[in-house]
Formats: C-alpha cells, structure tokens, sequence
C-alpha cells in the first residue's frame, strides 16, 4: 500500500467543499489514513513550502495557505500517489482534465482547492511533516 498526502487548501475549506474532495477520494477507492484540520502558522508554511522560497510566488502561497484553516490527511491505497494527482488534475484549472477536482472546483492556478505529494520521497517527507506514526490508521 502506498501513502501520500493531500491538503484541501484555504479556498477549498472556504467553499465548504471538504465533504465533497472526500466524498471523490472514497468514491475513488482512497483510504483516508490520518486527517486533521489546522490553521497553519506563516512558520509552518514556510517549512512545508521551503522548496518555492527562491520562486516569485513564495510570498504569495505562504499569505494563501496561512489565510484559513486547511484539511491535512493521508491517503492510502495501491498506487495513491498516481491515483491522488489524476483524481486532482492539473495544477492550472483550465489545464485541467474535465471530472478532476480543479477543473471542477478550483478558481485559478494558485486557489486550486488541493495538494498532492508529487512522488515517493515528497509524499514520505510531506506526510511527516504534518503527521506522527501513531497519528496514521494504516490499513483503513
């Protein structure tokens, strides 16, 4: 079973649509293996996001992703990592393929409702940011 994570962004808890990214997550046949909502503080964020601090946009996604609470959880399932980012779509809205939850739900390429780990190593890295071991129900 593979592990990765996902993160309903600010715009996405705003819109109340946390119901409906799980209900495509379990419609999916994702197991959702750990989840929690927290508010992320502007240090948090900047630790999760170190990777963009050189890029333009750095500043922008900190004041995005510290401006509401985000729903932080950990999915599981055979291929998860793949299935998860199909399921998302593209990072650009209007690049998007249609029935994924950004063509769907999102408003822009930075407000697109949802992360994803990008591969193996990030998605090992990204969930221990957020999680402890004994947070993660492993084989829900």
């Amino acid at each position: 079973m593979e592990q990765t994570l996902a993160i309903i962004k600010p715009d996405g808890t705003a819109a109340r649509l946390v119901g409906e990214v799980i209900r495509r997550i379990e419609d999916e046949g994702l197991a959702i293996a750990a989840m929690r909502m927290e508010l992320l503080s502007e240090r948090k964020a900047e630790g999760f996001y170190y990777v963009h601090r050189q890029k333009p946009f750095f500043r922008s996604l900190i004041g995005f992703m510290t401006s509401g609470p985000v729903v932080l959880m950990v999915l599981e399932g055979e291929n998860a990592i793949s299935r998860w980012r199909t399921l998302m779509g593209a990072t650009d809205p209007r690049k998007a393929a249609p029935g994924t939850i950004r063509r769907d739900l999102a408003t822009d390429i930075e407000r697109n409702v949802v992360h994803g780990s990008d591969g193996p190593d990030s998605a090992v890295y990204e969930i221990h940011y957020f999680f402890k071991g004994d947070d993660i129900c492993s084989g829900t």
